[in-house]
């Protein structure tokens, strides 16, 4: 996969305008926290289940994960993660920023009112 497909990727999101319900600037910073929360909570209990699985198996001994340097294609590798990662991250920016563009989509909620001035 390459970087530009792992960005398009990141952004895909739902038809229209995101509706907010807070000012826009805290909704950013909420949704980009959540993505982060969401993302190292995922993380965190992977690594762990990992850590526990090798130790008790004895595939680990401790420390041993501490002690790692990576070699040039894990570090690559990781890298192109990061990349992706803060994509995810920054989603919000970049749809907001493609909204921008399109001035002329409406939000869900406004198409709601719309649906409802009409019945």
């Amino acid at each position: 996969m390459s970087f530009a497909d792992a960005l398009a990727g990141a952004g895909a999101k739902a038809a229209g305008k995101r509706p907010y319900f807070l000012e826009p600037q805290v909704e950013r910073v909420l949704a980009i926290t959540m993505t982060i929360a969401q993302e190292l909570a995922v993380a965190r209990q992977r690594i762990d289940t990992l850590e526990r699985l090798l130790l008790a198996k004895g595939v680990l001994a401790a420390g041993e994960i501490d002690a790692f340097v990576p070699d040039a294609t894990a570090s690559a590798e990781r890298q192109m993660w990061n990349q992706e990662y803060i994509a995810r991250v920054l989603r919000i920016v970049q749809q907001e920023n493609e909204a921008a563009v399109r001035l002329d989509e409406s939000s869900s909620g406004e198409l709601a009112a719309e649906l409802a001035a009409e019945a």
